[in-house]
């Protein structure tokens, strides 16, 4: 009961700070305490919309490269039901080396095969070397392994001279596919 005494002792200027000053920190308390978090939870929902719109986007991106990906495995596997029954990689490049005409200059050829985890699928893989050959003759095995209908890929491929004055070279090539 102080407090009314001592502001009826205080003249009116006084007075009217005082009341000015209880004014100003009663906004203050309302805009900390009720304006300032509305704000904040409308920033925070601003904030997980944007986030959720780029996950929808991400999302639909995944979906697009899925089915791409999709079309691209079942073309794929139309491609090697094609493919003659008891496909095998080493026969089909020694047949392949007979018809480019460089089955006499194969030093080595060394089949592999490494089967898929959780898949019904194997890649055949055969490292093999060409001696003494003509870029002409390499470019024609090369040729037919690329363009074959049995879905072959060269994966790896190395070229030096052999003789500088016949104009021979050496290749080794590994060569790989897929089989079921």
């Amino acid at each position: 009961m102080k407090l009314p005494a001592t502001l009826t002792k205080l003249n009116k200027r006084e007075r009217y700070a005082i009341m000015l000053a209880v004014g100003v920190v009663g906004i203050f308390l309302v805009i900390s305490f009720i304006v300032e978090p509305f704000l904040s939870k409308t920033d925070q929902l601003k904030k997980s919309l944007h986030d959720k719109a780029v996950t929808l986007e991400q999302m639909r991106q995944l979906q697009s490269e899925y089915s791409t990906l999709t079309q691209k495995a079942e073309i794929s596997k139309a491609l090697f039901s094609r493919r003659q029954k008891g496909f095998k990689l080493n026969s089909f490049l020694v047949q392949l080396a007979g018809e480019a005409g460089v089955k006499d200059q194969v030093s080595y050829m060394k089949p592999t095969t490494k089967v898929q985890r959780n898949s019904p699928y194997k890649i055949s893989r055969v490292d093999m070397k060409l001696d003494a050959i003509t870029l002409k003759q390499l470019t024609t095995y090369l040729y037919g392994v690329e363009t074959s209908k049995n879905r072959v890929d060269i994966k790896r491929i190395s070229i030096s001279k052999k003789d500088k004055k016949q104009g021979l070279l050496t290749a080794v090539l590994q060569i790989e596919t897929i089989e079921m």
